[in-house]
């Protein structure tokens, strides 16, 4: 009985915290003047603003894989599922990638490069395709070289806002998940296919690494894949106050 009740007290007392999370995100949003269903603006775009989420890698292309085994395509859906909920609690409205462990490529496509490639092309079209698209796309880092480096990271491409998107965002993560110690935006290389290639205000946000093992276990519980979705959801809610689109 006593196991029981501790299991029960335990359950609450996570479900207290993500609910204390959420009203977190509902403050921002009350401090800033927004209403739920307020219409919101994308930079140098005359219509509303769609926020495409999207989890990176998925089905036969895990992405990066720690040294248990985990794989970064399983985190970041599940991550990006969450900000999916936040985002669409605030207000906005919002179309995903992938909502499954999948890869996004055309039939006929054969070879793992060639998924690959054709993975990556239809998100491109899909993003582009995508009225006022604003792009946050979510992913693991890896480093097993130092595997003592860790945190959260912010990344844009070279199209008009993503400067400032990825900014806000680094701003909001240095605040609450990087608490220890902050990170700064960076520009994305060129040799990364889908940011060079989309043409709207894109981030990338790399959530940890799974060459840390402790951030690698963090990673997997639903608090802070929870914590992550809040925290970036309040930096896009910081980046649309700073750029006055309400």
């Amino acid at each position: 009985m006593d196991e029981l009740v501790l299991i029960i007290r335990k359950k609450h007392g996570v479900l207290a915290g993500l609910f204390c999370l959420f009203v977190a995100v509902l403050a921002v949003v009350l401090w800033q003047g927004r209403g739920q269903n307020a219409a919101v603006f994308a930079p140098g775009l005359s219509g509303p603003a769609t926020v495409v989420i999207d989890p990176g890698h998925g089905g036969e292309d895990g992405g990066a894989v720690a040294s248990n085994g985990t794989t970064e395509s399983g985190i970041n859906l599940a991550v990006a599922l969450r900000l999916d909920d936040v985002m669409r609690f605030l207000g906005h409205e919002t179309v995903m990638t992938r909502k499954e462990d999948i890869s996004v490529y055309t039939e006929g496509a054969k070879t793992l490069h060639e998924k690959k490639v054709s993975d990556l092309k239809n998100r491109v079209a899909q993003i582009n395709g995508t009225a006022g698209a604003v792009l946050i796309s979510i992913h693991q880092n890896s480093m097993p070289s130092a595997p003592s480096v860790h945190g959260a990271q912010a990344f844009y491409n070279r199209a008009e806002g993503s400067t400032e998107l990825a900014g806000a965002v680094q701003e909001s993560l240095n605040q609450s998940i990087n608490a220890e110690q902050g990170k700064t935006a960076k520009k994305i290389p060129d040799s990364i296919y889908l940011m060079k290639h989309v043409t709207c205000p894109s981030v990338i946000v790399e959530c940890g690494f799974l060459s840390n093992t402790s951030e690698t276990e963090r990673l997997q519980t639903d608090a802070y894949q929870t914590a992550l979705a809040v925290s970036i959801a309040a930096g896009y809610q910081r980046y649309l106050a700073n750029e006055g689109t309400e």
